[in-house]
C-alpha cells in the first residue's frame, strides 16, 4: 500500500493562517479566496484525520494537535524550501524590470520574497502604472514583463489567472444605494473597471454619478471607507476597510476580469523567464484553489 503523502501547499495555508491570525488575512497574503483557504484546511484536516482548529469571533484558534501540527508544517516548508533553492542554485544574474498596476502589487508579495532568496544576484526594478501604460511600455522594450488587467481593445499576454469583480463599501460606513449612485472610479487610462461598472448599470436601468476620481486604490480607498461612494474592486483588492455587497444589495452582478503576463518581444533574459515561472506558479487557477 502506498504511504499517504502531505500536500504542501496545504500545509502552506496552515502556517499563512498561523502567521496572520485569521483566515481573512492568509487569504490576502496567499492572493486566495477567503472560501479556498478555509477549504483547503478543511481537507488538511480531513486527510489528518483530526481537528486543527476552532473559531473565534473571526480569528483562529488551534488545537492541541493544530499547534503540533503547525511546527511538522514549518520544518516541512523550509525544507521543501532549501531543497528548491539547492537545486536552482545555478548562478542567476542581470537586471530585470517588472510593471505592475499598484493595486496587484499585494499579490506577488510572496513572488517578490522568493524570487529574492533564489536569486540574490538579480536587480529587480518594479514600475506601477496603469495597465494601458505598462503594456505600451513592454511593446516599447521598457519593460520584461508587466502584469495587468487584459485590456478590451488590445488583449494580448498570457492569461494567468480570473479575477471575480465586486461592489464594495466601507466596513462600517456606505452611502445611499438610491440612485443616482456615488461611484468611486479609476481616473482615464485605469478605467476598466468603470467600462464594466458602466455597463452593468445601464443594463439595470440604474443611474450613478462620479463622486471620486483617483489613479489607484490609495486615493480611493479613504473615500470608501468614510461611506461616501461605492467602488468597483477585485476579490484579492479588498482590505479589512472593505467589504462586499451580495445581491441583497439590489446593484447588477459584474463579470470577472483577466489578469495578463505580457513579455517583451525579444528573447527573455534568463531571469525574466524565471520570474515568470514564479508568478505563473503563484497566481495559476490551480494555485489559486482545491
Amino acid at each position: 500500500m502506498r504511504a499517504p503523502t502531505l500536500d504542501l501547499s496545504l500545509l502552506r495555508t496552515l502556517v499563512a493562517i498561523a502567521d496572520t491570525g485569521s483566515v481573512t488575512a492568509a487569504a490576502r497574503r496567499l492572493a486566495y479566496t477567503q472560501s479556498t483557504v478555509s477549504m483547503q484546511l478543511a481537507r488538511l484536516e480531513q486527510s489528518l484525520g483530526v481537528a486543527l482548529h476552532a473559531r473565534e469571533g473571526r480569528r483562529i484558534r488551534f488545537t492541541t494537535e493544530g499547534e503540533r501540527m503547525l511546527g511538522h508544517a514549518r520544518r516541512l516548508l523550509a525544507l521543501n524550501d532549501e531543497a528548491l533553492a539547492d537545486m536552482r542554485a545555478r548562478r542567476v544574474t542581470g537586471e530585470l524590470n517588472l510593471g505592475i498596476p499598484e493595486d496587484y502589487a499585494s499579490l506577488l508579495t510572496a513572488v517578490f520574497s522568493w524570487f529574492h532568496q533564489l536569486y540574490p544576484d538579480v536587480g529587480l526594478q518594479v514600475t506601477c502604472g496603469t495597465s494601458t501604460d505598462l503594456v505600451e511600455r513592454v511593446r516599447a522594450d521598457e519593460l520584461d514583463l508587466a502584469l495587468v488587467t487584459r485590456q478590451r481593445r488590445s488583449p494580448g499576454g498570457e492569461v494567468i489567472r480570473r479575477e471575480p469583480l465586486v461592489w464594495a463599501v466601507g466596513l462600517e460606513r456606505q452611502p445611499s444605494l438610491a440612485d443616482p449612485l456615488p461611484l468611486a472610479l479609476y481616473s482615464p487610462g485605469a478605467d476598466l473597471f468603470r467600462e464594466v461598472a458602466e455597463e452593468a448599470l445601464a443594463a439595470a436601468g440604474r443611474d450613478w454619478r462620479v463622486a471620486y476620481r483617483s489613479q489607484s486604490m490609495a486615493g480611493l480607498g479613504p473615500v470608501v471607507q468614510a461611506g461616501l461612494a461605492i467602488v468597483v474592486v477585485t476579490r484579492s483588492m479588498l482590505t479589512p476597510q472593505l467589504r462586499a455587497l451580495d445581491e441583497t444589495s439590489g446593484l447588477p452582478g459584474l463579470p470577472a476580469v483577466e489578469l495578463a503576463l505580457h513579455r517583451a518581444a525579444r528573447r527573455p533574459t534568463e531571469p525574466a523567464r524565471r520570474l515568470a515561472e514564479l508568478i505563473r506558479e503563484a497566481l495559476s487557477p490551480v494555485a489559486s484553489g482545491p
